[in-house]
């Protein structure tokens, strides 16, 4: 898929996804057995509902059709991130305060892993308390995953 198919793409969801008070994570494209298009889209405060979801697609859809961004046929999926997928975003970091977290990160031309809670998010730091009580701040920059550790 050409990197400027996947901006044109952006430039067409960053409205619609601000319209209904959500912003793009991430997008993927599959090209094995035909095109895929998934859009992964989230809230600062809130979580996002299939009927945002359901909307969203449509309009995105008309878009990309009147545009004519791909040759053939293409299926367009329309979600949030989920649990399985890693936070990419800094926006997605203050809503997940108070939830357990694993994270790797660079550290002193080194790579680290901690496992704890978010207590806060600063501008750019994210503050994780560790089991034993003990808080890392590590810049978001330095940050290569973050994984929400869901609690059952």
């Amino acid at each position: 898929m050409r990197t400027d198919t996947i901006e044109n793409i952006k430039d067409l969801i960053a409205p619609l996804a601000e319209a209904e008070g959500l912003f793009l994570v991430d997008i993927e494209v599959n090209t094995g057995g035909g095109t895929e298009v998934c859009l992964f889209l989230d809230a600062e405060d809130r979580g996002v509902n299939l009927d945002e979801c359901a909307k969203i697609s449509r309009e995105l859809g008309f878009l990309l059709e009147a545009h004519e961004l791909f040759d053939n046929e293409y299926r367009l999926n329309v979600s949030s991130p989920g649990l399985s997928r890693p936070l990419v975003d800094l926006r997605q970091y203050g809503k997940n305060i108070g939830r357990s977290v694993k994270m790797k990160y660079k550290a002193d031309q080194d790579y680290k892993k901690s496992e704890g809670v978010i207590v806060s998010v600063e501008e750019n730091l994210i503050a994780v308390e560790n089991e034993d009580g003990s808080v890392i701040e590590v810049l978001f920059d330095d940050i290569l995953e973050t994984k929400i550790v869901p609690k059952i």
